[in-house]
Protein backbone atom coordinates (compact mmCIF):
# COMPACT_ATOMS: atom_id res chain seq x y z
CA UNK A 1 0.00 0.00 0.00
CA UNK A 2 2.94 2.34 0.57
CA UNK A 3 3.58 2.27 -3.20
CA UNK A 4 0.10 3.60 -3.90
CA UNK A 5 -0.47 7.22 -4.81
CA UNK A 6 -3.01 8.65 -2.34
CA UNK A 7 -5.20 11.73 -2.30
CA UNK A 8 -7.53 13.47 0.14
CA UNK A 9 -9.04 16.81 1.02
CA UNK A 10 -6.62 18.47 3.46
CA UNK A 11 -8.87 21.38 4.45
CA UNK A 12 -12.08 21.12 6.45
CA UNK A 13 -15.24 19.74 4.88
CA UNK A 14 -17.87 22.27 3.83
CA UNK A 15 -18.08 25.30 1.57
CA UNK A 16 -15.22 27.79 1.93
CA UNK A 17 -13.13 30.22 -0.04
CA UNK A 18 -10.61 27.55 -1.02
CA UNK A 19 -10.09 23.84 -0.65
CA UNK A 20 -6.72 22.09 -0.67
CA UNK A 21 -6.43 18.57 -2.04
CA UNK A 22 -3.24 16.71 -1.15
CA UNK A 23 -1.71 14.02 -3.38
CA UNK A 24 1.33 11.92 -2.44
CA UNK A 25 3.10 8.86 -3.79
CA UNK A 26 5.39 7.66 -6.58
CA UNK A 27 2.90 8.45 -9.38
CA UNK A 28 1.78 11.83 -8.02
CA UNK A 29 3.12 14.00 -10.83
CA UNK A 30 1.89 11.60 -13.55
CA UNK A 31 -1.61 11.47 -12.05
CA UNK A 32 -1.97 15.23 -11.61
CA UNK A 33 -0.43 16.06 -14.97
CA UNK A 34 -3.19 14.04 -16.70
CA UNK A 35 -5.84 16.47 -15.44
CA UNK A 36 -3.80 19.69 -15.17
CA UNK A 37 -3.55 22.13 -18.07
CA UNK A 38 -0.53 24.35 -17.52
CA UNK A 39 3.21 23.85 -17.23
CA UNK A 40 4.77 20.41 -17.49
CA UNK A 41 5.13 19.56 -13.81
CA UNK A 42 7.84 16.97 -14.49
CA UNK A 43 10.12 19.77 -15.68
CA UNK A 44 9.50 22.13 -12.75
CA UNK A 45 11.70 22.36 -9.66
CA UNK A 46 10.51 21.39 -6.22
CA UNK A 47 8.84 23.92 -3.93
CA UNK A 48 7.24 25.89 -6.76
CA UNK A 49 3.65 27.00 -7.40
CA UNK A 50 1.98 26.88 -10.81
CA UNK A 51 -1.28 28.35 -12.10
CA UNK A 52 -3.47 26.40 -14.49
CA UNK A 53 -6.79 24.62 -14.92
CA UNK A 54 -8.14 21.21 -14.02
CA UNK A 55 -9.85 19.58 -17.00
CA UNK A 56 -12.27 16.65 -17.15
CA UNK A 57 -12.38 13.83 -19.72
CA UNK A 58 -14.07 16.10 -22.27
CA UNK A 59 -11.37 18.75 -21.72
CA UNK A 60 -13.92 20.98 -20.00
CA UNK A 61 -12.59 23.29 -17.29
CA UNK A 62 -13.50 22.16 -13.78
CA UNK A 63 -11.67 24.97 -11.97
CA UNK A 64 -8.73 27.33 -12.07
CA UNK A 65 -6.18 26.13 -9.52
CA UNK A 66 -2.75 26.62 -8.01
CA UNK A 67 -0.47 23.58 -7.95
CA UNK A 68 2.10 23.46 -5.12
CA UNK A 69 4.85 21.02 -6.11
CA UNK A 70 7.12 19.22 -3.63
CA UNK A 71 9.46 16.62 -5.08
CA UNK A 72 10.91 13.70 -3.11
CA UNK A 73 12.63 13.64 -0.72
CA UNK A 74 12.00 17.27 0.29
CA UNK A 75 8.32 16.95 1.15
CA UNK A 76 6.27 16.17 4.25
CA UNK A 77 6.00 12.49 3.28
CA UNK A 78 9.42 12.34 1.54
CA UNK A 79 7.49 11.31 -1.56
CA UNK A 80 6.48 13.39 -4.58
CA UNK A 81 3.65 15.51 -3.20
CA UNK A 82 1.27 18.00 -4.79
CA UNK A 83 -1.29 20.23 -3.13
CA UNK A 84 -4.08 21.46 -5.40
CA UNK A 85 -5.61 24.74 -4.19
CA UNK A 86 -9.04 25.09 -5.75
CA UNK A 87 -12.23 26.99 -4.98
CA UNK A 88 -14.01 25.63 -1.92
CA UNK A 89 -17.14 24.32 -3.64
CA UNK A 90 -18.12 20.81 -2.56
CA UNK A 91 -18.94 20.03 -6.19
CA UNK A 92 -15.51 21.17 -7.44
CA UNK A 93 -13.65 19.30 -4.70
CA UNK A 94 -15.52 16.06 -5.32
CA UNK A 95 -15.07 16.42 -9.08
CA UNK A 96 -11.29 16.83 -8.74
CA UNK A 97 -11.03 13.90 -6.33
CA UNK A 98 -12.98 11.69 -8.74
CA UNK A 99 -10.65 12.67 -11.58
CA UNK A 100 -7.61 11.82 -9.44
CA UNK A 101 -9.08 8.43 -8.55
CA UNK A 102 -9.91 7.74 -12.19
CA UNK A 103 -6.32 8.47 -13.21
CA UNK A 104 -4.55 6.18 -10.76
CA UNK A 105 -4.76 7.54 -7.22
CA UNK A 106 -6.77 6.15 -4.31
CA UNK A 107 -8.33 7.85 -1.31
CA UNK A 108 -6.00 8.17 1.68
CA UNK A 109 -6.76 6.43 4.96
CA UNK A 110 -6.94 8.46 8.19
CA UNK A 111 -3.46 9.73 9.05
CA UNK A 112 -1.85 8.06 6.06
CA UNK A 113 0.17 11.11 4.97
CA UNK A 114 1.73 11.40 8.43
CA UNK A 115 2.16 7.62 8.63
CA UNK A 116 4.19 7.75 5.43
CA UNK A 117 6.25 10.61 6.89
CA UNK A 118 7.03 8.30 9.82
CA UNK A 119 7.74 5.21 7.69
CA UNK A 120 10.00 7.24 5.40
CA UNK A 121 12.00 8.66 8.30
CA UNK A 122 10.74 12.24 8.20
CA UNK A 123 9.33 12.00 11.73
CA UNK A 124 9.69 9.53 14.55
CA UNK A 125 6.57 8.14 16.18
CA UNK A 126 6.51 10.61 19.07
CA UNK A 127 6.74 13.50 16.63
CA UNK A 128 4.02 11.99 14.43
CA UNK A 129 1.67 11.70 17.42
CA UNK A 130 2.43 15.32 18.28
CA UNK A 131 1.06 16.32 14.85
CA UNK A 132 -2.38 15.14 15.96
CA UNK A 133 -1.95 16.99 19.26
CA UNK A 134 -1.04 20.17 17.39
CA UNK A 135 -4.15 19.93 15.21
CA UNK A 136 -6.29 19.40 18.32
CA UNK A 137 -4.56 22.11 20.39
CA UNK A 138 -7.01 24.68 21.69
CA UNK A 139 -4.88 26.65 24.13
CA UNK A 140 -1.49 28.33 24.28
CA UNK A 141 -0.13 25.63 26.58
CA UNK A 142 -1.30 22.67 24.46
CA UNK A 143 -0.05 24.38 21.30
CA UNK A 144 3.42 25.07 22.76
CA UNK A 145 3.75 21.54 24.13
CA UNK A 146 2.85 19.99 20.76
CA UNK A 147 5.22 22.32 18.88
CA UNK A 148 8.08 21.35 21.19
CA UNK A 149 7.43 17.64 20.59
CA UNK A 150 7.13 18.04 16.80
CA UNK A 151 10.49 19.82 16.79
CA UNK A 152 11.96 16.78 18.47
CA UNK A 153 12.60 18.00 22.02
CA UNK A 154 11.12 14.90 23.64
CA UNK A 155 12.49 12.54 20.99
CA UNK A 156 16.06 13.83 21.43
CA UNK A 157 15.94 13.14 25.16
CA UNK A 158 14.68 9.60 24.58
CA UNK A 159 17.26 8.96 21.85
CA UNK A 160 20.12 10.12 24.10
CA UNK A 161 18.97 7.86 26.93
CA UNK A 162 18.66 4.90 24.60
CA UNK A 163 22.04 5.48 22.95
CA UNK A 164 23.91 5.60 26.25
CA UNK A 165 22.17 2.42 27.42
CA UNK A 166 22.87 0.57 24.16
CA UNK A 167 26.61 1.00 24.75
CA UNK A 168 26.48 -0.89 28.04
CA UNK A 169 24.03 -3.44 26.67
CA UNK A 170 26.49 -4.32 23.91
CA UNK A 171 29.34 -4.76 26.43
CA UNK A 172 27.24 -7.08 28.60
CA UNK A 173 26.15 -9.05 25.54
CA UNK A 174 29.83 -9.36 24.66
CA UNK A 175 30.51 -10.80 28.10
CA UNK A 176 27.93 -13.50 27.43
CA UNK A 177 29.89 -14.55 24.34
CA UNK A 178 32.92 -15.11 26.58
CA UNK A 179 30.96 -16.66 29.44
CA UNK A 180 33.37 -19.54 29.99
CA UNK A 181 36.32 -17.18 30.42
CA UNK A 182 34.75 -15.12 33.24
CA UNK A 183 35.60 -11.71 31.77
CA UNK A 184 33.89 -8.40 32.55
CA UNK A 185 33.76 -5.77 29.79
CA UNK A 186 31.04 -3.57 31.36
CA UNK A 187 32.22 -1.82 34.51
CA UNK A 188 29.41 -2.33 37.05
CA UNK A 189 30.04 0.95 38.87
CA UNK A 190 29.88 2.88 35.60
CA UNK A 191 26.64 1.06 34.71
CA UNK A 192 25.14 1.95 38.10
CA UNK A 193 26.06 5.62 37.65
CA UNK A 194 24.61 5.62 34.14
CA UNK A 195 21.30 4.22 35.34
CA UNK A 196 21.10 6.84 38.09
CA UNK A 197 21.69 9.54 35.45
CA UNK A 198 18.98 8.06 33.20
CA UNK A 199 16.55 7.86 36.12
CA UNK A 200 17.27 11.51 36.92
CA UNK A 201 15.90 12.32 33.45
CA UNK A 202 13.06 9.77 33.47
CA UNK A 203 11.57 10.80 36.82
CA UNK A 204 10.86 14.46 35.83
CA UNK A 205 9.39 13.25 32.53
CA UNK A 206 7.11 10.80 34.36
CA UNK A 207 6.14 13.45 36.91
CA UNK A 208 5.31 15.92 34.11
CA UNK A 209 2.48 13.69 32.86
CA UNK A 210 0.04 15.01 35.45
CA UNK A 211 0.54 18.54 34.14
CA UNK A 212 0.68 17.27 30.55
CA UNK A 213 -2.72 15.65 30.98
CA UNK A 214 -4.08 18.98 32.25
CA UNK A 215 -2.62 20.82 29.26
CA UNK A 216 -3.97 18.31 26.75
CA UNK A 217 -7.37 17.41 28.20
CA UNK A 218 -8.19 20.32 30.49
CA UNK A 219 -9.12 20.37 34.17
CA UNK A 220 -12.57 18.94 35.06
CA UNK A 221 -13.68 21.55 37.60
CA UNK A 222 -16.95 21.01 39.46
CA UNK A 223 -18.81 23.87 41.15
CA UNK A 224 -20.61 22.47 44.19
CA UNK A 225 -22.45 23.86 47.18
CA UNK A 226 -25.83 24.06 48.82
CA UNK A 227 -28.89 25.18 46.81
CA UNK A 228 -29.05 28.93 46.20
CA UNK A 229 -25.37 29.46 47.02
CA UNK A 230 -24.95 31.16 43.63
CA UNK A 231 -23.31 28.35 41.64
CA UNK A 232 -25.11 29.11 38.37
CA UNK A 233 -24.44 32.85 38.75
CA UNK A 234 -20.75 32.10 39.29
CA UNK A 235 -20.66 29.87 36.19
CA UNK A 236 -22.20 32.68 34.14
CA UNK A 237 -19.67 35.20 35.50
CA UNK A 238 -16.70 32.95 34.75
CA UNK A 239 -17.93 32.26 31.23
CA UNK A 240 -19.10 35.85 30.73
CA UNK A 241 -22.40 34.63 29.29
CA UNK A 242 -25.81 33.54 30.54
CA UNK A 243 -25.17 29.81 30.28
CA UNK A 244 -27.19 28.65 33.29
CA UNK A 245 -30.65 29.66 34.48
CA UNK A 246 -30.46 31.82 37.60
CA UNK A 247 -33.35 31.97 40.07
CA UNK A 248 -33.98 32.73 43.73
CA UNK A 249 -35.84 29.43 43.92
CA UNK A 250 -33.65 26.78 45.57
CA UNK A 251 -33.02 23.70 43.42
CA UNK A 252 -33.33 25.43 40.04
CA UNK A 253 -30.33 23.54 38.64
CA UNK A 254 -31.32 19.89 38.40
CA UNK A 255 -28.87 18.62 35.80
CA UNK A 256 -25.20 19.00 34.98
CA UNK A 257 -24.25 22.04 32.87
CA UNK A 258 -20.80 22.06 31.26
CA UNK A 259 -18.68 24.58 29.37
CA UNK A 260 -15.03 25.47 28.90
CA UNK A 261 -13.01 28.40 30.19
CA UNK A 262 -9.42 29.26 29.23
CA UNK A 263 -7.32 31.01 31.86
CA UNK A 264 -3.67 31.80 31.06
CA UNK A 265 -3.61 29.10 28.39
CA UNK A 266 -5.11 26.36 30.58
CA UNK A 267 -8.49 24.85 29.75
CA UNK A 268 -10.89 24.42 32.65
CA UNK A 269 -13.93 22.24 31.96
CA UNK A 270 -16.43 23.93 34.27
CA UNK A 271 -19.33 21.83 35.53
CA UNK A 272 -22.30 23.43 37.31
CA UNK A 273 -24.26 20.99 39.42
CA UNK A 274 -27.42 20.61 41.46
CA UNK A 275 -27.25 21.89 45.05
CA UNK A 276 -26.16 19.42 47.72
CA UNK A 277 -29.08 18.66 50.03
CA UNK A 278 -31.51 15.92 50.95
CA UNK A 279 -34.69 16.16 48.93
CA UNK A 280 -37.91 14.27 48.34
CA UNK A 281 -38.20 15.66 44.83
CA UNK A 282 -37.41 12.73 42.50
CA UNK A 283 -35.93 14.86 39.71
CA UNK A 284 -33.84 16.98 42.04
CA UNK A 285 -32.60 13.83 43.80
CA UNK A 286 -31.31 12.54 40.46
CA UNK A 287 -29.53 15.87 39.99
CA UNK A 288 -27.90 15.57 43.43
CA UNK A 289 -26.74 12.05 42.59
CA UNK A 290 -25.17 13.34 39.38
CA UNK A 291 -23.42 16.04 41.40
CA UNK A 292 -21.83 13.37 43.57
CA UNK A 293 -20.76 11.44 40.47
CA UNK A 294 -19.12 14.54 38.98
CA UNK A 295 -17.29 15.18 42.25
CA UNK A 296 -15.83 11.68 42.06
CA UNK A 297 -14.42 12.37 38.58
CA UNK A 298 -13.32 15.98 39.20
CA UNK A 299 -9.71 17.12 39.17
CA UNK A 300 -10.70 20.25 41.07
CA UNK A 301 -13.69 21.36 43.12
CA UNK A 302 -14.94 24.89 43.64
CA UNK A 303 -16.92 24.77 46.88
CA UNK A 304 -19.19 27.81 46.86
CA UNK A 305 -21.07 28.80 49.98
CA UNK A 306 -23.29 31.63 51.13
CA UNK A 307 -21.54 32.61 54.37
CA UNK A 308 -24.74 34.12 55.75
CA UNK A 309 -26.54 30.79 55.38
CA UNK A 310 -23.94 28.21 56.47
CA UNK A 311 -21.92 27.32 59.54
CA UNK A 312 -18.26 26.41 59.83
CA UNK A 313 -19.33 22.93 60.92
CA UNK A 314 -21.32 22.43 57.70
CA UNK A 315 -18.34 23.49 55.60
CA UNK A 316 -16.11 21.04 57.48
CA UNK A 317 -18.56 18.20 56.88
CA UNK A 318 -18.71 18.94 53.16
CA UNK A 319 -14.99 19.26 52.45
CA UNK A 320 -14.20 16.02 54.29
CA UNK A 321 -15.89 14.15 51.43
CA UNK A 322 -13.77 15.80 48.69
CA UNK A 323 -11.17 13.58 47.00
CA UNK A 324 -9.72 16.31 44.76
CA UNK A 325 -8.02 19.67 45.35
CA UNK A 326 -10.60 22.29 46.23
CA UNK A 327 -11.02 26.06 46.42
CA UNK A 328 -13.24 27.53 49.14
CA UNK A 329 -15.24 30.44 47.76
CA UNK A 330 -17.46 32.59 49.98
CA UNK A 331 -20.25 34.23 47.99
CA UNK A 332 -22.44 37.21 48.83
CA UNK A 333 -19.64 38.81 50.80
CA UNK A 334 -21.59 42.07 50.95
CA UNK A 335 -23.94 40.43 53.49
CA UNK A 336 -21.15 39.87 56.04
CA UNK A 337 -19.53 42.16 58.55
CA UNK A 338 -15.76 42.39 58.90
CA UNK A 339 -15.90 40.36 62.13
CA UNK A 340 -17.93 37.60 60.46
CA UNK A 341 -15.41 37.37 57.62
CA UNK A 342 -12.54 37.17 60.07
CA UNK A 343 -14.24 34.30 61.87
CA UNK A 344 -14.35 32.27 58.64
CA UNK A 345 -10.81 33.26 57.68
CA UNK A 346 -9.50 32.15 61.04
CA UNK A 347 -10.73 28.62 60.33
CA UNK A 348 -9.97 28.70 56.57
CA UNK A 349 -7.31 31.30 55.66
CA UNK A 350 -7.44 30.38 51.95
CA UNK A 351 -11.08 31.47 51.49
CA UNK A 352 -11.71 33.65 48.45
CA UNK A 353 -14.51 36.17 48.93
CA UNK A 354 -16.64 37.09 45.93
CA UNK A 355 -19.97 38.53 45.00
CA UNK A 356 -21.09 36.57 41.94
CA UNK A 357 -24.15 38.75 41.33
CA UNK A 358 -22.03 41.94 41.47
CA UNK A 359 -19.11 40.36 39.56
CA UNK A 360 -16.69 41.15 42.38
CA UNK A 361 -13.29 39.46 42.83
CA UNK A 362 -13.88 36.91 40.03
CA UNK A 363 -10.35 37.56 38.71
CA UNK A 364 -8.87 36.55 42.07
CA UNK A 365 -10.71 33.23 41.82
CA UNK A 366 -9.38 32.67 38.29
CA UNK A 367 -5.79 33.28 39.44
CA UNK A 368 -6.26 30.81 42.28
CA UNK A 369 -7.53 28.15 39.87
CA UNK A 370 -4.40 28.54 37.75
CA UNK A 371 -2.14 28.34 40.82
CA UNK A 372 -3.90 25.15 41.93
CA UNK A 373 -2.84 23.31 38.79
CA UNK A 374 0.76 24.52 39.22
CA UNK A 375 1.12 25.86 35.68
CA UNK A 376 3.90 28.17 36.81
CA UNK A 377 6.19 25.15 37.18
CA UNK A 378 6.26 24.64 33.42
CA UNK A 379 8.72 26.89 31.61
CA UNK A 380 8.97 27.61 27.91
CA UNK A 381 10.88 24.82 26.19
CA UNK A 382 10.31 22.29 28.98
CA UNK A 383 9.54 18.77 27.85
CA UNK A 384 6.10 17.76 29.08
CA UNK A 385 4.67 14.26 28.57
CA UNK A 386 1.06 14.50 27.37
CA UNK A 387 0.62 11.08 25.79
CA UNK A 388 -0.61 8.17 27.92
CA UNK A 389 1.26 5.65 25.73
CA UNK A 390 4.54 7.50 26.31
CA UNK A 391 3.85 7.72 30.03
CA UNK A 392 3.26 3.98 30.32
CA UNK A 393 6.48 3.13 28.46
CA UNK A 394 8.46 5.59 30.60
CA UNK A 395 7.13 3.88 33.72
CA UNK A 396 8.05 0.46 32.34
CA UNK A 397 11.53 1.72 31.40
CA UNK A 398 12.06 3.05 34.90
CA UNK A 399 10.86 -0.24 36.39
CA UNK A 400 13.28 -2.24 34.22
CA UNK A 401 16.18 0.01 35.22
CA UNK A 402 15.28 -0.43 38.88
CA UNK A 403 15.54 -4.18 38.32
CA UNK A 404 19.02 -3.63 36.88
CA UNK A 405 20.03 -1.68 40.01
CA UNK A 406 18.65 -4.46 42.21
CA UNK A 407 20.58 -6.99 40.17
CA UNK A 408 23.79 -5.01 40.54
CA UNK A 409 23.28 -4.83 44.30
CA UNK A 410 22.79 -8.61 44.41
CA UNK A 411 25.69 -9.32 42.02
CA UNK A 412 23.52 -11.28 39.58
CA UNK A 413 25.00 -12.67 36.39
CA UNK A 414 25.28 -10.72 33.15
CA UNK A 415 22.53 -12.64 31.35
CA UNK A 416 19.91 -11.39 33.82
CA UNK A 417 21.28 -7.84 33.68
CA UNK A 418 21.18 -7.99 29.88
CA UNK A 419 17.54 -9.08 29.94
CA UNK A 420 16.42 -6.12 32.07
CA UNK A 421 18.46 -3.70 29.96
CA UNK A 422 16.82 -5.14 26.82
CA UNK A 423 13.38 -4.48 28.37
CA UNK A 424 14.36 -0.86 29.09
CA UNK A 425 15.65 -0.40 25.53
CA UNK A 426 12.49 -1.98 24.15
CA UNK A 427 10.19 0.45 25.97
CA UNK A 428 12.27 3.49 25.00
CA UNK A 429 12.20 2.27 21.40
CA UNK A 430 8.41 1.89 21.52
CA UNK A 431 8.07 5.61 22.31
CA UNK A 432 9.92 6.87 19.24
CA UNK A 433 8.90 4.04 16.91
CA UNK A 434 12.24 2.25 16.62
CA UNK A 435 10.21 -0.75 17.77
CA UNK A 436 6.66 -0.94 16.37
CA UNK A 437 3.90 -3.32 15.40
CA UNK A 438 1.33 -2.97 12.66
CA UNK A 439 -1.46 -2.94 15.26
CA UNK A 440 0.19 -0.08 17.13
CA UNK A 441 0.57 2.02 13.98
CA UNK A 442 -2.99 1.28 12.89
CA UNK A 443 -4.31 2.35 16.28
CA UNK A 444 -2.29 5.60 16.34
CA UNK A 445 -2.90 6.83 12.82
CA UNK A 446 -6.57 5.81 12.65
CA UNK A 447 -7.26 8.69 15.08
CA UNK A 448 -5.92 11.31 12.63
CA UNK A 449 -8.07 13.26 10.20
CA UNK A 450 -8.00 11.83 6.67
CA UNK A 451 -6.16 14.76 5.03
CA UNK A 452 -3.26 14.50 7.50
Amino acid sequence: MNQDTICALATAQGVGAIGVIRVSGPQTIDVVQKIFKGKNLHQQPSHTIHFGTIRDDQNLIVDEVLISLFKAPTSYTREDTIEISCHGSDYIIQKILKLLLKNGARLANPGEFTQRAFLNGQLDLAQAEAVADLIASDSEASHQTAINQIRGGFSKQIAQLRESLIHFASLIELELDFGEEDVEFADRDDLRQLIHRIQSVLVPLIDSFEMGNVIKNGVPTVIVGKPNAGKSTLLNRLLNEEKAIVSDIAGTTRDVIEDELFIEGIRFRLIDTAGLRKTNDTIEAIGVERTLQQMEKASMIIYLFDASEISLKEIEEQIQSFNAPYVLVGNKQDKLSVNQKQEFEKAYPAIIWISASENQNIESLQKTLVQKVKTKEIKAGDTVVTNLRHYQHLLQTSESLNHVLEGLSNSITGDFLAQDIRFALHHLGEITGQITTDDLLANIFSKFCIGK
